[in-house]
């Protein structure tokens, strides 16, 4: 994948691979000691469908880096 710049990522939509929007991405979290990303963490809206990823205390899904399939207009992840 090429490199792509976190501040082009705030704010764009995500989409599970089957096409349901999940929702904006608000934030990315990494591991400070390997310096590797983790999580992406996924703000749902209105029209999000649930989703199965666990969520954190705010109601925010934690998905896996590892998932991202593709960044393009919307970051899509696998379901």
């Amino acid at each position: 994948m090429a490199d792509i710049l976190a501040e082009n990522l705030s704010g764009k939509a995500v989409m599970g691979s089957d096409g349901t929007e999940l929702g904006m991405l608000y934030n990315i979290t990494m591991d400070l000691k390997s310096g590797k990303l983790e999580h992406l963490l996924v703000e749902p809206t209105e029209e999000s469908v649930a989703a199965d990823f666990p969520a954190d205390d705010e109601g925010r899904y934690r998905v896996p880096v590892g998932r991202v399939q593709a960044v393009k207009d919307y970051i899509v992840v696998q379901r």
